[in-house]
């Protein structure tokens, strides 16, 4: 057992109710994916520690994808305690796809906005291509509700895929704030109630010029408050909100950090496309073993940012995001030979795993 191993089990030991073999399991998941940097079981396997051989850790990873049940409550817990997340939450909710062979894996994701990419909390994985449905919508919003008070949420954000009928009625139901946005064909009433295209609340708007309704609108029968917007290229962005205020669009806007979520989890972090895993359960588990892993890396990217900024290019954006910079750094520590003065640094790195 090596060093980074040991202390790793143990620190995973205490935020976790997973036995022994679990957790030596997840520590020596996280150490290979780190190595390996993809979800590839075959390449995984190579990298993990200990004596098996390859084909026998293939084997290993492949039984616990299969068999072993994860509490979704326990984990969407460690995901806000290790984050230090605190309500109330702004929420994003979005969808990702991808082909293998004649298969589709369809992950509807719900996340927390937080320093600029969303942190995993809960998901749904369906074998099949295209949007959600309004009553998978609702399943994911009940998980959470299950865990966490409605409380807890400052609002909800997503893209026009989400923005339909029944999901607007559930979530004046359940009392849940909203920044939605929706599409230009969608009827909503005008200033003396009357029924038109939404899009035509932006027939005199300038270019790059947000746009604010001074009064509520009517949509399917909900008052919402409009904001809008023409781009440069013509898309007109229409978001509608619960609340009042000036900041629709921009809440709007902290919907992009799913997107910058899934970019992580897939082709700029841990190549999730790269597993030939596609049965729904399976799936599921094995995003667990990726929302650990994120956390980690965000982890210690927030705290080398502390130590050392980021440099911004010339357009204004970071050199590289928390979460590369997190990653990197845990890579060059626990990839490379060692050498008894990183044992120090291993702790501290460790150490951020722990919710204590």
């Amino acid at each position: 057992m090596t060093f980074e191993g040991s202390l790793l089990e143990r620190t995973l030991s205490e935020n976790l109710s997973w036995n022994k073999a679990r957790i030596k399991f997840l520590a020596r998941f996280l150490l290979a994916l780190l190595a390996a940097k993809t979800v590839n079981l075959q390449q995984l396997a190579v990298f993990f520690a200990g004596t098996a051989k390859t084909e026998s850790n293939y084997k290993r990873i492949k039984r616990f994808l299969r068999f072993f049940e994860i509490d979704e409550a326990e984990l969407a817990r460690l995901m806000v305690r290790l984050m230090r997340l605190a309500p109330p939450f702004v929420i994003t909710i979005d969808r990702t796809e991808w082909q293998l062979g004649k298969r589709w894996v369809n992950v509807l994701m719900l996340a927390i906005v937080h320093e600029g990419v969303a942190v995993p909390v809960l998901w749904m994985v369906f074998d099949k291509k295209g949007c959600s449905s309004d009553e998978e919508r609702q399943r994911i919003i009940e998980k959470y509700l299950d865990i966490f008070p409605a409380s807890s949420i400052k609002f909800v954000t997503a893209d026009r895929e989400f923005a339909s009928r029944e999901w607007l009625a559930y979530l004046a139901e359940k009392k849940i704030g909203f920044c939605l946005r929706i599409k230009a064909n969608v009827l909503i009433t005008d200033k003396g109630g009357k029924l038109q295209r939404a899009g035509r609340i932006l027939r005199t708007a300038k270019l790059e010029r947000p746009v604010k309704c001074r009064r509520q609108r009517q949509l399917w029968n909900h008052p919402v408050w409009v904001s809008g917007m023409r781009k440069a290229n013509g898309e007109l962005v229409l978001v509608v909100s619960s609340a009042e205020g000036g900041k629709a669009l921009a809440n709007y806007r902290l919907r992009w950090q799913i997107e910058t979520l899934f970019g992580v989890m897939k082709t700029r972090g841990f190549r999730l496309e790269d597993t030939h895993v596609t049965e729904t359960a399976r799936i599921s588990r094995l995003l667990a073993l990726l929302a650990i892993a994120f956390c980690w890396a965000m982890k210690a990217g927030e705290f080398v940012c502390r130590q050392k900024p980021l440099k911004r290019k010339k357009h204004g954006r970071l050199e590289k995001s928390i979460f590369r910079a997190g990653l990197d750094t845990l890579r060059r520590l626990f990839c490379r030979p060692s050498n008894k003065g990183q044992k120090r640094d291993k702790k501290l790195f460790i150490s951020f795993l722990s919710r204590t």
